[in-house]
């Protein structure tokens, strides 16, 4: 594998380490994700310019969907191209689709449970 390929696969890579991180650890919505973008990539790993963070906030303002997903996905694609964007997307959505599948499993499991029916009845 060249040095290339090596140093392109480690961007990706890093793109979703730190995207899944904050997947897990950034609770609010759109407008606090920003925030945290923007300490994490702007600020801290400088993957971008303060310049550059600002127009893809603009950007995101205007087309419709979360800012914050196209944010994300403008950021792993500055920083590691096509991959990078989309392993952006899929690791900082993956901790909530976990924990919404988990929770819809336990509300499924637990459905009609006579303790749980009495809890919400007060």
């Amino acid at each position: 594998m060249t040095d290339k390929k090596c140093s392109y696969i480690k961007r990706v890579s890093e793109v979703f380490v730190s995207f899944l991180w904050l997947g897990f650890t950034s609770f609010g919505g759109p407008a606090a994700h920003l925030g945290y973008f923007n300490q994490t990539f702007i600020k801290r790993k400088q993957w971008a310019s303060e310049a550059q963070y600002a127009q893809w906030v603009a950007l995101s303002q205007i087309v419709p969907g979360p800012g914050s997903s196209q944010v994300g996905f403008a950021l792993g694609y500055h920083r590691a191209g096509l991959l990078g964007a989309i392993a952006a997307f899929v690791a900082f959505t993956l901790p909530s689709f976990v924990v919404m599948v988990l929770l819809a499993q336990f509300g499924y499991h637990w459905q009609g449970n006579e303790f749980l029916s009495r809890l919400s009845m007060h």
